[in-house]
């Protein structure tokens, strides 16, 4: 239930769980703003998995990859997960990045089967656009996998039909040289994570409302629902009083993803000759433009959000 490279015992799991809980009941003016979030895979069936794909050898790529982390790995941690969520009374489950049919159907049937468990669902938008043979190369590596396109239109059907709770970027960016190993056909070498935040919108709109989702709903998924998940009051909504952030997006461009034409210094893109039919032209952050015209423009204004944010 963790990410590559970590290993944590459902002991530890449970203990942290209890931690969570214990501090909602030390600060109760905080409860409602306390969730944890999960990366759902489980470790022992990776770790046999990957064993088995590698000594197999009949699959290679991005397919070897979804094979070697399988999606009932998923949906066995979403079970874990819930279930230790309902022994510890913890509230509120953030189930993050799910990207197979088995594990949305986990995710419902744990809703069910807990109510008074908060739980809010997660997919990114590299999972809904990408599969794992329409992706560029190995820059498509990602945990969870990326997964084939069945899985890609599952997740789509419980967008649609109201189960995910909101889309993200999972951005995880590196050059080209911390991307790939020396041998750059090799999967399992190869690091995990790329660049999403520049596609999120473009890629949410283009194939979201081929789909019928409304601009409503793409602006709960994108901003309103985890800007009130996380404690961020004062995010998520245009009203007076907010904060003025932004962003205007044409429906009507239509464009080619080349990695030589993004703003970000990554130098991949799964998404490599992706057409894409709506593109995101400026961005105000707090009331500053940031993004004019497609292109990067005044001083960084980021800094750190203390919650509850108001």
């Amino acid at each position: 239930m963790t990410p590559e490279g970590e290993r944590y015992d459902l002991a530890h799991f449970e203990f942290v769980m209890r931690g969570i809980q214990a501090a909602r009941k030390q600060l109760p003016e905080m409860a409602d703003h306390i969730s944890l979030s999960l990366h759902c895979e489980t470790a022992e069936i990776m770790s046999a998995y990957t064993k088995m794909v590698e000594e197999e050898g009949t699959l290679n790529g991005l397919a070897a990859y979804s094979a070697s982390r399988p999606p009932h790995s998923e949906g066995l941690a979403v079970t874990i997960a819930s279930f230790l969520a309902d022994e510890t009374q913890l509230p509120n489950i953030n189930l993050l990045h799910l990207s197979s049919r088995k594990a949305l159907t986990a995710a419902m049937r744990m809703a069910k089967a807990f109510p008074h468990v908060n739980f809010r669902r997660e997919v990114t938008i590299g999972h809904l656009l990408a599969d794992i043979d329409t992706a560029y190369g190995l820059g498509g590596k990602v945990n969870p996998p990326l997964r084939p396109r069945e899985d890609v239109e599952a997740l789509w059907e419980h967008l649609i039909a109201g189960d995910v709770d909101w889309v993200v970027s999972d951005h995880a960016c590196c050059k080209d040289e911390k991307k790939f190993a020396e041998d750059r056909g090799d999967i399992f070498a190869a690091k995990s994570g790329f660049g999403g935040a520049e596609y999120l919108l473009p890629g949410l709109v283009s194939e979201g409302r081929k789909r019928g989702l409304s601009w409503r709903r793409i602006a709960e998924l994108t901003s309103l629902n985890p800007a009130e998940r996380y404690g961020l009051p004062g995010k998520g909504s245009i009203a007076v009083g907010m904060d003025a952030d932004l962003a205007l997006v044409d429906p009507d461009h239509t464009w080619t993803v080349r990695p030589e034409d993004s703003e970000s210094t990554q130098e991949y893109t799964p998404f490599e000759g992706f057409e894409l039919g709506a593109k995101v032209t400026d961005t105000f952050v707090r009331g500053q433009r940031v993004l004019a015209d497609g292109a990067v423009s005044g001083a960084p204004a980021g800094r750190y959000l203390h919650r509850p944010y108001k």
